[in-house]
């Protein structure tokens, strides 16, 4: 009867805008970027954190309880000061190992990267394919099971990089990176046998496609490269949707180091292409 009332006194109900999710999206260092610019396309208006645990970088070097200690110690700090609504793990290296610790231990979704192996095995035509990982991501049960579940018809080339992920940090800090040397990486994953050859290649590091043009480049034939930043995109904004209302113009985002003393010029510019004109630096020094 009140709203009766006041609708027939002219008066129109006032909309309560909801605050717009908080994203986090983290890596170890800088490759995390590919899957954040496509976050951002995908859940317009979020407000973004983007955590670079550069202190710890390369994940590759710790023994697996060290890593899992590492990921919750500074995923602790980052969710109390930040308070996101969901978090993206976007390293394949943490994501094969730390997941059940972090939904164990916080009460947000998190969203891993794994090896977009499935959708290789999918796609391609000559049977062959390569997963182009870290040491790390290669060495894992969880990688291994993926191949044995998806891909056992195929013949599936696992090819542990040592410095492709160095090489891309590199790179976006705008330091030469020698083509030899990067082709050098890249070619245990072009295989050629009883007539066949790899037509699919896997991108399982998140810092792998910032140098994908150069790799189509460098590549001795054509293959389908595969960038999982896509689906995990998709994945996010499919977790959100319809718990907060898209603002398109409400768009923040954040950076934050572990470390920060590689922060160049150039490096600051290319997170500002990224949205992440705003950059902190949170020290967590790595243990001992």
């Amino acid at each position: 009867m009140l709203v009766d009332l006041l609708a027939g006194a002219g008066y129109r109900p006032v909309t309560v805008p909801r605050p717009q999710p908080t994203i986090l999206v983290f890596d170890s260092g800088l490759g995390g970027l590919t899957v954040l610019g496509r976050t951002t396309r995908a859940c317009p208006g979020a407000h973004i954190v983007y955590g670079a645990d550069d202190a710890g970088f390369p994940y590759g070097r710790l023994d697996e309880g060290a890593l899992v200690a590492r990921v919750l110690s500074v995923m602790e700090r980052l969710v109390a000061r930040f308070h996101p609504d969901l978090a993206v793990i976007a390293c394949n290296t943490a994501s094969t190992l730390v997941l059940p610790a972090l939904r164990a231990r916080f009460a947000i979704p998190f969203v891993g990267t794994v090896p977009a192996i499935k959708p290789a095995a999918a796609a391609t035509k000559s049977g062959m394919i390569s997963v182009l990982a870290t040491p790390g991501t290669v060495a894992r049960d969880y990688t291994r099971e993926l191949v044995e579940t998806y891909a056992a018809r195929h013949r599936v080339t696992l090819v542990g990089a040592t410095r492709l992920a160095g090489l891309a940090e590199q790179a976006l800090k705008g330091e030469t990176v020698d083509d030899a040397v990067l082709a050098a990486e890249i070619a245990p994953c072009f295989v050629e046998a009883q007539g066949r050859r790899t037509d699919v290649v896997t991108l399982s590091c998140t810092h792998y496609p910032l140098l994908l043009e150069r790799m189509k480049r460098l590549a001795p034939w054509p293959v389908e490269w595969i960038d999982p930043a896509p689906a995990i995109a998709r994945r996010v904004a499919d977790l959100l949707a319809g718990a907060r209302e898209p603002d398109l113009a409400c768009h923040d985002a954040t950076a934050v180091f572990t470390d920060g003393s590689a922060l160049t010029g150039p490096l600051r510019i290319a997170l500002a292409g990224y949205g992440l004109a705003r950059v902190v630096v949170e020290p967590m020094p790595l243990a001992n």
